[in-house]
């Protein structure tokens, strides 16, 4: 087996399928993933939703076992079964007691390998996901990220809903789902991580004997972000709510930028916890919000920052005004060393305890694996972080936080009056 790293085994089988192993032998668990080179990116405008319809009836069974059976392998001895889609790709995971690593490898193997797709479930399923999307819109705290991704990347794949929208989910057919599937879910494409207490050799062959024969092709890419649009850009969804809620975001760098490391510690900065700017300025000091937080979407050639908060109606402009004049005190002011050095032992304190879990450390293994293929270890990260200086930090907050790259949704109960003001305000002084 090929590695590029004491403690993470990487190798690639001959059909090309990827494994990545981490072996934590003081665990009591076993953490599996199966990841596909498949999301939202991959589809088109008319097949919207394509591929998480797919994760979904992937867990409604397969040759060997039915839906209850796979549920009953895994949660049947204290386990957990998931998936989740996302843009460049779709992960199947398992966590089980360490004795129990090898079924859960054959569970997943099965899922991808040999889904029954079968008729009936894709309409009853359909009318489940069709639900999904309408809980969606009445969840406005969550639907305004949804709204921002499509100002940012406007006629994109990435600026597509996930879970595709009620009129592209019914077009979806059963043949269009196979075709999907046999397209994408391919060795080349598919990678399984691991993570937990198991003897690597032991786990390498089951690999091998559930996906090894496995054959197929080359898949399709996805299309390349288009360039920024231009700003300020705000959208307002009326909706009546007890709350407006708002998220405001900047273009960000590609997800292996040199500038990461910078922008990783801009978001502890700002917003990542109750010590943040934001939190202590908008909520703690001026009482305008209950939440208030940032975050960072990474893709393979572009990203984005995001700020998101929720406040009283009455409230909506002070909010908005407070928010974009901490952008630009960050942006102009150098940050003090004694805060930098914060933010730095908060964001390596929080990347250490989440890799004491299994199935936090495959997620994180797993998804740099699947997405730029290798695995940063991490006190290499940490090196890297580390060396980012009080300027770095001012310099791709200067690069961010321009009224040219803003975009802003607004969603609730929110008068004409007020939303001519946000419009207004959204613009860095």
């Amino acid at each position: 087996m090929a590695s590029n790293s004491s403690s993470y085994r990487f190798s690639t089988f001959a059909n090309g399928l990827g494994l990545v192993l981490r072996p934590m032998p003081q665990a009591h668990s076993v953490a599996v993933g199966m990841w596909a080179g498949a999301g939202g990116r991959y589809e088109s405008a008319r097949h919207s939703g394509l591929s998480h319809f797919l994760e979904h009836l992937l867990f409604k069974g397969t040759r060997r076992w039915s839906c209850e059976q796979l549920k009953q392998a895994i949660e049947g001895v204290g386990g957990s079964l998931n998936g989740f889609t996302a843009e460049e790709f779709t992960c199947y995971m398992a966590k089980v007691p360490h004795r129990y690593a090898r079924r859960a490898i054959e569970v997943l193997a099965q899922m991808v390998r040999h889904p029954t797709l079968r008729a009936q479930d894709v309409d009853k399923e359909r009318e489940v996901i069709l639900e999904e999307i309408r809980m969606y819109e009445d969840t406005p705290g969550q639907y305004v990220h949804d709204l921002l991704s499509q100002l940012l990347w406007p006629d994109h794949p990435l600026g597509m809903l996930l879970s595709g929208t009620a009129q592209t989910v019914r077009r979806i057919t059963r043949a269009d789902l196979v075709r999907y599937w046999r397209r994408m879910y391919q060795p080349r494409n598919l990678l399984v991580a691991c993570a937990g207490a198991f003897d690597a050799e032991r786990v390498a062959r089951d690999v091998r004997e559930a996906l090894g024969t496995m054959r197929g092709s080359a898949v399709r890419t996805f299309r390349r972000a288009p360039r920024p649009r231009r700003g300020p850009q705000v959208r307002i969804w009326k909706k009546d709510t007890e709350q407006i809620h708002l998220c405001a975001g900047t273009y960000a760098v590609p997800r292996t930028h040199p500038d990461r490391f910078a922008l990783e510690l801009l978001h502890v900065l700002l917003g990542a916890n109750m010590s943040s700017r934001l939190f202590r300025e908008v909520r703690e000091k001026r009482g305008l919000v209950y939440e208030i937080g940032t975050q960072i979407k990474r893709f393979y050639d572009t990203g984005a920052f995001v700020i998101y908060a929720g406040c009283d109606p009455g409230k909506v402009t002070a909010t908005v005004r407070t928010i974009f004049t901490e952008l630009a005190r960050i942006r102009r002011c150098p940050i003090g060393r004694a805060e930098l050095r914060r933010a730095k032992d908060y964001y390596a304190g929080q990347l250490l305890m989440g890799l004491e879990d299994t199935m936090d450390h495959m997620l994180w293994m797993g998804e740099q694996a699947v997405t730029v293929g290798r695995i940063a270890q991490p006190e290499r990260l940490l090196a890297h972080l580390a060396k980012v200086t009080v300027r770095d930090i001012q310099r791709v907050a200067r690069h961010l936080f321009l009224t040219k790259r803003l975009h802003l949704v607004v969603g609730g109960p929110i008068g004409e009056r007020d939303a001519a003001r946000v419009e207004r305000l959204c613009r860095i002084t």
